[in-house]
């Protein structure tokens, strides 16, 4: 027996010697990963140079304001286009570019107008006719009729064609709207067709149609920022509403654990019941009503999600769904209802130890706080960085020219050395972008920041994780609950994790950062190959993309142990994650069982709360029940509001709840420790609770004889 408990030691590491001057996490402990803690620091002085850099270049006014092709802002004042407030796109299709993502700036010839154009109206057709001083303030600035038409349209002098407008956020953007069944521009219905003749538009030109998507789009932006401007103070009060909840499930949970499992997990079921009976009331309601045979497939997607709500189809989806989770619930808790009771135990142990540190739930809205830090400057970064670039001028000429490509001023290139070169030479928009050193980073600059981004993001996490894992871990290791407690167990944790864990810290956010920005760049070639026919390439980058995400997913799981195991003992990163590594395959059967259970109980928790502030807020928006005298405002979706309500509620149960689980895993960890260090006697008791030792019938042998 001894030999094969030193092969399994063997295979899976060697468990923690017994140390009689042990009594929890180590204060005297020295500084770990002192190389990683540089290149953070060498990192960031980096980061805080390129954003800078980029301030210094960049210019924000580009997204908020329009800008011409020669960089110039609409409607300024003291500026040419002071009476011009509007921007007019050549060609708005080429908006639609995945380019405009990343550079912020379409890829056509723009310019300010003082109003957008009223009427449909092609160059053609306003070339030779009365309508060309209508038609030329919407050319280039100084464009006079002395070429013909095709040499107009290929110089990008004028627009091929007018399309009827309206200004969204100071922009012409086309006027397409149907008309019984008919695609419409703006107001008009006819055109003039060059010959004199009116004719009845009930088709638009190609890119109008494309356009149309465009539209669509911005409407339905509009709506649902209409329906956030009527609807936030109640979307507030549902969020408060769920933050009340947690608080309040925290604190039954720390008195009535198990009671409170039970009736969480019987509320579960009754909420998902009552939504199986809801779904089956309104399919047998809609019975017999015109329109709601429809199948999902025949009506097809409809920006409107409230038409999908008059099918029968819809309802029987949603019931079918509900009984499919109702059935495995029910399911795993036959399967599970011994382990459940384990798992009961670890959180009442954690509720107690929640309690005893209860400035810990908080420490979430400095998680909170630093995150937006990160976010806020990687996103200011990104827009500086998006808006450096300035539109290039390059000669285009039709036949052999020495300085054709070169880049040039439209304003001084008729005067200059290259037009005596080249006659015919002209100087024309390229693109939007820049010939300098800084120009030419740009995208890797953006690469850069987003790296920085992820990197400075898990440290914060790493950070909290580490905190909260040194002040639970100091809770379990006091053999006299809570009288051996230290003084402030949170606040020293912290000041331990930066003072002489920020190398380890650094050292596995920058595994986990380089894993995230490589599946960001699968992501992307994803997106690129998705016009491509090669099916084996799609395989490939399939089985990239899986095998990184599972690869993402054991790191988390991997760091989060060895923080805890940083937060105890006060190793290095690599050691810690190989003890932790080691302890969990020692004990495989309860990380599996007791872990897993436990986060399941977790996720139940969330789903009442998430649930029972869902289903209030879908009564309230929908009119169906009102609080005192006030009602829901009129919305265009109300599905937007409970969309809103719903994620906060989510974003909000899952911020206490992780306090709890870094609690749950770490006492867990703990445990395991506890039980391979001591054996009970009275020169190595035990330092678990007694709910735990009447669980694994195990005492301290004091105890035992008192």
């Amino acid at each position: 027996m001894g030999k094969e408990q030193q092969l399994y030691y063997g295979k899976h590491g060697t468990p923690q010697k017994y140390d009689p001057a042990f009594r929890g996490p180590i204060y005297n402990r020295g500084c770990t990963d002192i190389i990683c803690c540089v290149f953070l620091f060498l990192a960031i002085v980096g980061y805080v140079a390129v954003g800078i850099i980029a301030w210094t270049h960049g210019d924000p006014r580009k997204v908020i304001y329009p800008t011409d092709s020669r960089g110039q802002f609409c409607g300024q004042k003291g500026t040419k286009n002071e009476n011009k407030p509007f921007l007019f796109y050549f060609n708005i299709v080429k908006c639609a570019s995945p380019l405009v993502l990343l550079e912020f700036q379409c890829p056509t010839p723009q310019i300010c107008v003082e109003k957008c154009p009223s009427r449909y109206l092609t160059y053609l057709n306003a070339h030779a006719s009365e309508d060309f001083e209508y038609y030329k303030q919407y050319c280039l600035p100084g464009f006079q009729k002395n070429k013909g038409v095709a040499e107009v349209l290929r110089d990008g002098d004028c627009p091929a064609v007018l399309i009827p407008s309206k200004p969204f956020a100071q922009r012409c953007f086309p006027a397409v709207h149907a008309h019984k069944g008919v695609l419409m521009v703006g107001n008009e219905t006819t055109y003039e067709d060059g010959l004199g003749s009116r004719k009845n538009v009930t088709e638009l030109v190609e890119g109008a149609k494309k356009a149309n998507g465009v539209l669509e789009a911005r409407q339905l932006a509009m709506r649902i920022f209409e329906d956030y401007t009527v609807s936030w103070y109640w979307i507030v009060i549902g969020l408060i509403i769920a933050m009340v909840l947690s608080l309040l499930f925290i604190i039954l949970l720390r008195f009535l654990a198990g009671i409170m499992v039970w009736v969480m997990i019987v509320m579960v079921i009754l909420v998902l019941g009552y939504g199986i009976l809801h779904c089956y009331m309104e399919y047998a309601r809609l019975r017999g009503e015109a329109g709601s045979d429809i199948s999902l497939v025949d009506l097809g997607f409809q920006t409107d999600f409230r038409v999908y709500l008059h099918l029968r189809q819809t309802w029987v989806a949603f019931m079918i769904i509900l009984s499919i989770i109702e059935v495995i619930i029910i399911l795993l808790l036959i399967f599970l209802r011994k382990r459940i009771l384990i798992a009961i135990a670890l959180i009442k142990e954690a509720s107690r130890a929640v309690g005893y540190v209860m400035c810990s739930l908080l420490y979430p809205l400095v998680t909170f706080f630093l995150l937006c830090l990160c976010i806020a400057y990687w996103a200011s970064t990104a827009i500086f960085l998006s808006t450096s670039n300035e539109a290039v001028y390059k000669i285009f000429n039709d036949t052999s020219c020495p300085v054709a490509g070169k880049t040039c001023n439209p304003e001084t290139f008729p005067s200059s050395n290259e037009s005596r070169l080249c006659p015919g030479a002209h100087c024309q928009f390229a693109f939007y972008g820049g010939e300098s050193t800084y120009h030419r980073a740009l995208l890797g600059l953006q690469i850069f920041n987003v790296f920085m981004f992820f990197w400075l993001a898990n440290f914060v996490l790493a950070l909290g994780q580490v905190t909260l894992a040194g002040a639970f871990a100091s809770y379990y290791w006091a053999m006299n609950k809570p009288d051996d407690l230290p003084a402030f167990p949170l606040f020293s944790a912290f000041g331990r994790a930066l003072r002489y864990h920020t190398g380890s810290l650094a050292f596995g956010s920058l595994i986990l950062a380089i894993v995230q920005v490589i599946r960001v760049m699968l992501e992307y070639l994803d997106q690129r190959l998705k016009a491509a026919e090669n099916k084996f390439a799609k395989f490939l980058m399939s089985c990239l993309k899986c095998c990184f995400w599972c690869l993402e997913k054991f790191i988390k799981f991997l760091n989060r142990n060895a923080y805890i195991m940083i937060a105890i003992y006060g190793t290095n990163f690599c050691t810690s994650a190989r003890n932790a590594f080691f302890l969990l395959m020692r004990n495989i059967i309860r990380v599996a069982v007791l872990d897993k259970v436990t986060d399941f109980l977790f996720l139940l928790g969330k789903l009442l709360i998430v649930g029972s502030v869902g289903i209030l807020a879908f009564f309230f928006f929908t009119h169906r029940i009102r609080i005192v005298q006030d009602t829901a405002p009129p919305l265009n979706y109300y599905w937007v509001p409970i969309a809103t309500v719903v994620i906060g509620s989510y974003l909000i149960a899952h911020g206490f709840f992780s306090v709890y689980g870094m609690c749950v895993d770490t006492l867990f960890l703990c445990f395991l420790e506890d039980l391979e260090r001591n054996d009970g006697t009275p020169e190595r008791p035990y330092f678990m609770s007694l709910t735990l030792k009447k669980i694994l019938n195990k005492t301290n042998k004091r105890q035992e004889e008192a």
